[in-house]
């Protein structure tokens, strides 16, 4: 079996310098339950450069990459992940969409993807979980709130009929979606470490100075988020054994 890692964009050069691109964030976070499951293959497609979106077998999963580009603005090598998205979302295979992924998938499934109203969300913020995360198969695990990496301009601005919310805060009604007893999607960046979200940070100081934050507040503010971290390596794991873990 496969875990596709569906790359969309790239980092800032000094981060990818530092601390590797975005593949390179989500292999390193899932890489060790790959060790543990030999049967299970970690592959990367990138979406802009690699032709058609990969032919999926019974029993692959995928993981949508954050970027920066914007899926409002409708690219082609975007709007050509959405109906294999629906097609991947239609056969029950595990799905977990990041930032971009997150809006992406949220868009193909019917929902509406754009420009939040508010501006610009960058930093280690919390979010909070509801109700349906009890016996939910990634999210059910965890604490009511935790910590997260952020750093988006665009959000899911109405979810898809299928899906269930997750998690919220204070900026965004749809920090995380499930769509289906094994597709979900997050806003926030599980995959970011503290360190490349003070990169982030300190490329977004204007940005962030106009409208009206205090980029040196939010960069002293940055910590580690191990509960937000964690789910990938729980993806995973769910990948790997089929999608029969327990909650």
């Amino acid at each position: 079996m496969k875990l596709w890692v569906i790359k969309t964009g790239d980092a800032f050069a000094d981060v990818i310098a530092e601390h590797g691109d975005f593949e390179h964030f989500f292999l390193s976070a899932m890489g060790p339950v790959a060790d543990t499951y030999p049967e299970l293959e970690l592959a990367v497609h990138d979406a802009r450069h690699d032709g058609e979106p990969p032919e999926l077998a019974e029993g692959d999963g995928l993981v949508i990459t954050g970027s920066h580009a914007m899926v409002s603005h409708a690219e082609a090598w975007s709007e050509a992940l959405k109906p294999w998205l629906v097609d991947a979302w239609q056969r029950d295979l595990p799905m977990l969409g990041v930032c971009y992924g997150h809006q992406l998938m949220a868009a193909a499934l019917g929902g509406e993807s754009g420009y939040h109203p508010a501006g610009r969300e960058s930093g280690t913020f919390r979010v909070e979980m509801t109700e349906a995360i009890n016996g939910d198969a990634l999210f059910g695990e965890l604490p009511r709130q935790f910590a997260a990496q952020l750093t988006h301009a665009q959000s899911v601005l109405r979810p898809p009929d299928c899906a269930a919310i997750l998690g919220h805060n204070a900026h965004d009604p749809y920090q995380a979606l499930r769509y289906g007893p094994r597709q979900w999607s997050v806003q926030f960046h599980p995959e970011f470490t503290a360190p490349v979200m003070r990169g982030y940070l300190s490329h977004q100081r204007q940005a962030l100075s106009e409208q009206g934050q205090d980029p040196e507040r939010l960069i002293a503010g940055v910590t580690e988020t191990p509960e937000a971290t964690g789910l990938l390596a729980r993806f995973a794991r769910l990948v790997a054994s089929g999608g029969a873990m327990a909650s």
